[in-house]
């Protein structure tokens, strides 16, 4: 199949680009080439997608099987792609987020669930990131006249996260010494390794399949405990975990998702984050790998040759990844002493 990438330098898109690529598909990208490199093989036409002469100019150069955005996050900015590439292609694939579900990470959700309110032609100031990506999946849904395929993935980790979730904590055991582990150890978990993503979307375009799915690791397959014990598995680090309670680290307003990435305090606000259910999903053949692989061979890429000191900057709600040491250290005293 002839198959183009919006984006395709960084994590998602790359790997989608590197898993294509070595199925025996032809691979267009088209992105700016400010933020990663361009992966060896696939043809690059490089613009501006908001830009719409550049996305012009883009649509004249060929005709595509699919097309994968991986870099949409303004309804907008995607119309305008959508009404570009209309007639030449036949699936637009888009890859969303579960943050486009209102009850998300309150409740449990599935693809029933009511997504954010948001106009298909809503603006960058039109809301959050999360409403602004249930705009985009309109934005596709009503505009483009082939087949519309909405991905919405929960949490994405494996090489080349550009986020810095689990970056950070390999990184931080890595390190040695005392090392804050939030929370309860067995509070389960639901991840889901880019390379699996990638693998579930390039079937899907290879099966001519459209719709919306939800796609998560699946339910339970980790636990904050295995999750860091497979960091220091990997890493092969004399750290020690030292497991601090919730409320301790709440009352001292650390902030849960971010500070310590990935904890969730048992709060009612969080109470579905590691709940989606990915049953649609499975069914349409979506696997998964074990998550100690994905934390082996995040780590093994980077401390590869060539790999980034600091990560690509990502276009994230999440803000900035990781406790300070100085805080870090402090509260442990303070746990320690109490």
């Amino acid at each position: 199949m002839d198959i183009l990438v919006i984006g395709g330098s960084v994590f998602v898109g790359r790997t989608v680009v590197e898993a294509a690529l070595a199925r025996g598909h032809a691979v267009t990208t088209f992105n700016r080439g400010r933020t990663g490199t361009d992966v060896p093989g696939a043809a690059t036409v490089r613009g501006d997608r908001e830009d719409k002469a550049d996305l012009a100019r883009l649509a004249s150069s060929g005709r595509w099987d699919a097309v994968v955005d991986v870099c949409g996050f303004t309804p907008r900015v995607v119309g305008d792609a959508v009404r570009a590439l209309n007639g030449r292609a036949e699936t637009y694939a888009f890859v969303s987020s579960i943050s486009a579900y209102g009850d998300w990470p309150a409740k449990r959700v599935d693809e029933q669930s009511p997504r954010l309110a948001c106009a298909p032609d809503a603006d960058e100031g039109d809301g959050d990131y999360g409403i602004l990506k249930a705009g985009c999946e309109r934005a596709v849904e009503s505009g483009f006249d082939g087949r519309a395929l909405v991905v919405q993935p929960g949490l994405i980790l494996g090489p080349y996260e550009n986020v810095g979730r689990l970056p950070w904590w390999l990184r931080r055991i890595a390190a040695g010494g005392r090392v804050l582990a939030p929370g309860d150890p067995d509070r389960s978990m639901q991840v889901i390794d880019v390379r699996d993503l990638a693998a579930f979307i390039l079937d899907q375009i290879e099966a001519r399949a459209e719709g919306r799915y939800l796609v998560s690791g699946s339910p339970a397959n980790t636990t904050m405990g295995a999750w860091l014990g497979d960091c220091v598995a990997a890493t092969g680090s004399h750290a020690e975990l030292v497991w601090v309670d919730d409320d301790f680290l709440l009352e001292r307003d650390v902030a849960p998702w971010t500070e310590l990435p990935l904890w969730t305090p048992p709060t009612d606000e969080l109470a579905g984050v590691w709940l989606p259910d990915p049953a649609k999903a499975a069914a349409a053949g979506l696997k998964t790998r074990p998550v100690r692989e994905t934390v082996a061979d995040t780590w093994a890429w980077l401390t590869s040759e060539g790999a980034p000191e600091t990560l690509p900057k990502y276009r994230s709600h999440t803000g900035s990844q990781g406790i300070t040491p100085q805080k870090e250290q402090a509260l442990l005293k303070e746990w320690t002493t109490r």
